[in-house]
């Protein structure tokens, strides 16, 4: 299997300006903030301008709508096409319809991916007018008081408080600390209703795969808690295809819950942050499972039919498995890699 395939796959999701479609399907053929933070991960560490070029693309829509944030730092949204729009057109412009907007991740995500662009390197802030928009979302997730805050979380469904979202948002706020002003309190008000929550979802879902997103990428639970969350989501959550998103998911039902694709290498991601490396090992024939010859993976597939749904490929779903097994080829060439474990 050539890994590089991947990177071609996302080459042609990619914008003119530098943005991704989340896939080429005609129900997918739109921009969402978080999508794309989780596309580009595999320009993180290159010399490729994919990572800047697509967070450029961000703030200028950030610049677009920079009148609705200034509303919104000072007066929390009511309605959800106030909340500021987790997803938009291929031009990057708002969309009138209704959706679930309240996504404090993806603000979260957002700001994730500028402070740790800096750290790797990237010329990801241009200028002053990007440290402003910076700064303005972080007034925004205090003025939403996103630590007590119900949102329509990852899966853009019902509004009820979300580890997942809390912890994208600490995970922001903490990443964009050394670029603009982040109050102390404000990282720990999240910290508090994480410590409350965890390892649980939501006051509704024990568990649910969005959780794995504080081990990897974020990286903001200990230990203890890490192991908790990857333990659930692989027993109770982990199928043939992929992962359900949690139990009783009607998206995709049609006799089960769906099985996401990308679920597989996260998973494999998250047993190799906790440096589990034999549990990692077992992820690479289950990832190699899902990705089809042309590299171009499925979003899911469908509950009770286990046939891919048409949301292929979906660029999120390319990005991690080419990212898991790309750094599993890392670990098996040092001596350690097959030994280590926990």
């Amino acid at each position: 299997m050539k890994v590089n395939n991947a990177m071609e796959v996302l080459d042609r999701m990619r914008l003119p300006n530098g943005a991704y479609t989340a896939s080429v399907s005609q129900d997918y053929n739109y921009v969402w903030i978080r999508d794309i933070v989780y596309t580009v991960l595999p320009f993180l560490q290159s010399q490729s301008d994919r990572y800047e070029k697509a967070y450029y693309a961000l703030f200028d829509l950030f610049k677009t709508y920079e009148w609705k944030i200034d509303i919104h730092r000072e007066q929390k949204p009511v309605y959800l096409f106030e909340y500021i729009h987790s997803r938009y057109s291929t031009d990057l412009e708002e969309l009138n319809q209704e959706w679930g907007h309240a996504q404090n991740d993806a603000i979260g995500a957002f700001l994730w991916g500028v402070g740790v662009g800096v750290s790797h390197g990237h010329k990801v802030i241009r200028d002053e007018k990007d440290i402003a928009i910076v700064q303005k979302l972080v007034d925004y997730l205090e003025c939403l008081q996103y630590w007590q805050a119900k949102d329509n979380g990852m899966w853009e469904e019902n509004m009820e408080l979300h580890a997942s979202s809390v912890g994208a948002c600490v995970a922001g706020l903490r990443s964009v600390k050394m670029l603009v002003n982040v109050k102390d309190e404000l990282i720990q008000k999240g910290e508090e209703t994480l410590r409350f929550l965890l390892p649980r979802e939501s006051e509704t879902k024990e568990t649910d795969l969005s959780l794995l997103s504080l081990i990897y990428p974020y990286r903001i639970v200990e230990r203890k808690t890490a192991l908790k969350i990857v333990e659930m989501v692989s027993e109770k959550l982990e199928r043939t295809h992929g992962c359900i998103r949690y139990h009783n998911d009607q998206y995709y039902n049609e006799g089960s819950e769906a099985e996401w694709c990308f679920g597989l290498p996260w998973l494999g991601l998250c047993y190799l942050e906790l440096g589990m490396y034999d549990k990692a090992f077992e992820y690479i024939s289950k990832t190699e499972r899902i990705i089809p010859e042309n590299w171009e993976v499925p979003e899911l597939y469908i509950g009770g039919k286990n046939v891919p749904n048409g949301n292929t490929p979906l660029a999120w779903s390319v990005s991690l498995s080419y990212l898991f097994l790309n750094r599993m080829i890392d670990v098996s060439s040092t001596p350690k890699g097959r030994t280590a474990n926990s």
